[in-house]
């Protein structure tokens, strides 16, 4: 079982552990700089709680999903193997990235920025390792089965019958990878359901703050702005072939930015609804953020894809995702100014 554990946890933390070393150094970084600068939030146990336990979850269900998982379980099934010790250092192994990289990373900012018991701090711990739990018991029996095959999906089953073309299409692919990655689909969804309860927190602010910030936050969905970085036979391909760029990158933003102005347009109904005074002016400025910020989607894969990555987790949580809502926020504020 050590065995199986150090192969799958060397590949995550690197052969010395170096990768968990750089994430524990980083999250004490973070921690003991936001609470040396003072900034409190209120935020009740109750929410502590379900945020330590539902982002646990969903990093643990994705790393289970992951495509270099899967290739990684399929090289240990090679060899013999006892069943649930297999399984069960994989899974720790998995478990373990997920609680010290990334709820970690979570935790180290809400602990910061909270007056917390040493209770309230154990009992987010506790809600972290029961969600990993959960979704080690629950993810196999999406496939109806008990065993150790059961953490394994074989790239056939996931194979469809497609038509062939002639002539290629990047609108094609595009759609394509999306309807076949389902949690693309599934975060898409959830940022239609923020965009629906944005104006229910913003509530009691101006539209002409509330409405541009709305915007710069739903362009926070990481998974189709990472289509060269999750790909790099796709990014190896189109940088090889000549005329690639133009080719690739203006179908791509322009994909980008109909995935941002559909949650802009369900943001802009939603207030509409709630609050009223939605005005062509507006509706201009939402489709100007999602152009912008589709535009610096495609500029940072282009010219900063991200890699060295080991999961497909890591590209989700990569600290880039955060730079181009953070100057959508910006460029929010600026524009409520100009506008003011």
């Amino acid at each position: 079982m050590k065995m199986s554990f150090e192969v799958t946890a060397k590949k995550l933390f690197g052969v010395k552990y170096e990768r968990l070393a750089r994430a524990l150094f980083l999250e004490l970084v973070v921690f003991w700089g936001l609470h040396t600068a003072g900034l409190q939030v209120q935020i009740a146990p109750a929410i502590l709680y379900l945020m330590s336990g539902s982002f646990s979850a969903g990093v643990m269900w994705q790393a289970l999903s992951s495509e270099d998982s899967r290739e990684n379980l399929q090289n240990a099934f090679m060899l013999p193997f006892a069943g649930h010790s297999l399984i069960l250092s994989y899974v720790t192994a998995l478990g373990t990235y997920t609680l010290l990289t990334k709820t970690a990373g979570l935790l180290a900012v809400v602990w910061a920025l909270g007056r917390w018991s040493w209770a309230e701090i154990l009992g987010s711990v506790l809600c972290a390792l029961a969600a990993i739990v959960i979704v080690f018991c629950l993810y196999p029996l999406r496939l109806g089965r008990t065993d150790a095959y059961a953490f394994y999906v074989r790239p056939e089953a996931r194979r469809r019958t497609v038509k062939v073309h002639r002539r290629c299409s990047v609108w094609r692919y595009l759609f394509r990878y999306l309807m076949s990655h389902k949690n693309y689909l599934v975060n898409t969804a959830v940022m239609w359901g923020v965009a629906c309860v944005l104006p229910v927190l913003f509530g009691q602010m101006e539209a002409r703050f509330a409405l541009p910030v709305g915007f710069a936050i739903l362009s926070l969905n990481t998974p189709i702005c990472i289509l060269l970085s999750c790909d790099p036979a796709l990014e190896q391909a189109v940088r090889f072939l000549p005329g690639q760029r133009e080719a690739f990158c203006v179908p791509y933003c322009l994909f980008l930015f109909g995935c941002n102005l559909a949650a802009d347009i369900v943001f802009l109904c939603s207030w509409q609804i709630q609050l009223g005074g939605i005005c062509q002016l507006h509706a201009l400025t939402a489709a100007a953020f999602a152009l912008l910020s589709a535009a610096g989607s495609v500029l940072l894969e282009w010219y900063c894809p991200i890699r060295g990555w080991k999961i497909e987790s890591d590209l989700w949580h990569h600290p880039r995702k955060y730079v181009v809502p953070a100057v959508m926020l910006l460029m929010a504020g600026a524009v409520s100014i100009f506008v003011g």
